[in-house]
């Protein structure tokens, strides 16, 4: 079983690693505990919304980033296909002008 809560701790982890940021640096710009984001990143605590929300500014990346991460990681894992762009027949189903546009 793919737990979302996982996939959200690798995917920030991943971000901080890549900016070369110690979880000290992140928690402290983010006003959370270091012990807690240790755990957010480990996959054993959930987070919330609000604190998503700053860990990801404390990261300066959109909170949409890390979600779309998450996702694509969740589809994989399900063994879902998920197109790159939106299909022309979902487009239509809304506005019929944004096909040609």
């Amino acid at each position: 079983m793919v737990l979302v809560r996982h996939e959200i701790g690798e995917v920030l982890r991943d971000i901080r690693m890549s900016k070369r940021q110690t979880l000290r640096q992140v928690a402290a710009r983010a006003a959370v505990a270091l012990g807690y984001l240790s755990e957010i990143e480990r996959g054993q605590k959930e987070v919330s919304s609000e604190l998503l929300f700053s860990i990801s500014e404390a990261l300066d990346v959109p909170i949409s980033q890390v979600m779309r991460e998450v996702s694509v990681r969740l589809a994989i894992a399900e063994g879902v296909d998920i197109p790159d762009t939106v299909p022309v027949e979902f487009v239509a189903s809304f506005d019929s002008s944004l096909i040609n546009a």
